[in-house]
């Protein structure tokens, strides 16, 4: 696994990178009962992580004004966000 570092500090592309290993990892096989167990808690708040992120792209997108004609104006800010 790569650094520990704190999942809720990750981008979506660190946290989608880790988790591609972590299921690498867990497909092979060759981890330990107990270290498959914690690979895949971890993967678990990974794609927790993930799907948070995304959601929140999705939000921005949709927030996003258009001018008369048709093009990009600006964005409108998301509460809570």
């Amino acid at each position: 696994m790569s650094d520990q570092k704190k999942i809720e500090e990750m981008s979506f592309e660190e946290a989608i990178r880790e988790l591609e290993t972590v299921v690498g990892q867990l497909d092979r096989g060759d981890v330990a009962l107990d270290e498959s167990i914690k690979l895949y808690e971890r993967g678990a708040k990974l794609k927790t992580r993930c799907e948070a992120k995304l959601k929140e792209a999705e939000e921005k997108v949709a927030q996003i004004t258009l001018d008369a004609n048709g093009e990009p104006a600006g964005a409108k800010p998301v509460e809570g966000l």
